[in-house]
């Protein structure tokens, strides 16, 4: 278990890419699973663990998930997003050549049977999807990318659809075979911290 921050409250854990966040219906593995089990057997308790987690990653996407380890804290957390309070930063490989080293896609996405597709402003079921990107490694076609919304498969749809699939989303057009999954970390957050105030930043190290 690869935990990068626990308090009494919350506690931050990086998942493997090719995992789900959460269970799905199934009896599938999954890491709010895993950190149930992990909790429970660390400290011994009975009964069952309060655990949720407060967003999800892609299964192929790897890097840091934030979990709620208390009522409290999954409800102010969860208000923090609303809020727009809670900021989450992404690495991305990409293919092709981005249309300028930094800028922001704003696009309307339609979440259809598994995939989310860039639509029309008149869809009436589509969403507003905002994210700012930044050229890292122009060599490696590394890319950061801070969320502003948070869309289903938002960061793979908008890249996509400029032509810049993430390396290994054959999804969403990628060239590119990755055993494991996507080349999509979920690396750095910053929320406020539910009961003790302050800002917490969490960043893994390239």
């Amino acid at each position: 278990m690869d935990i990068l921050y626990e308090d009494n409250h919350v506690i931050v854990v990086d998942k493997p890419a090719g995992l789900l966040t959460q269970p799905s219906g199934t009896d599938g593995d999954n890491l709010e699973d895993r950190v149930k089990k992990f909790i429970k057997k660390r400290g011994n308790k009975p009964g069952k663990v309060f655990l949720e987690a407060v967003h999800r990653l892609d299964k192929p996407a790897f890097g840091l998930v934030v979990f709620a380890k208390t009522s409290k804290a999954l409800s102010r957390l969860n208000a923090a997003q609303r809020e727009k309070k809670f900021r989450k930063f992404y690495r991305a490989k990409v293919e092709g050549a981005l249309p300028k080293p930094e800028g922001t896609l704003e696009n309307i996405l339609f979440h259809d049977r598994h995939i989310a597709r860039v639509v029309g402003q008149d869809h009436p079921k589509g969403k507003q999807a905002v994210l700012h990107y930044r050229e890292i490694d122009g060599e490696s076609n590394l890319v950061e990318i801070e969320l502003v919304t948070g869309r289903y498969h938002q960061i793979r749809a908008q890249l996509a659809h400029i032509g810049c699939p993430i390396v290994g989303d054959k999804k969403y057009g990628s060239l590119t075979h990755l055993p494991s999954g996507i080349y999509l970390e979920h690396y750095r957050a910053e929320f406020p911290h539910p009961t003790k105030g302050g800002t917490l930043k969490i960043n893994k190290v390239i």
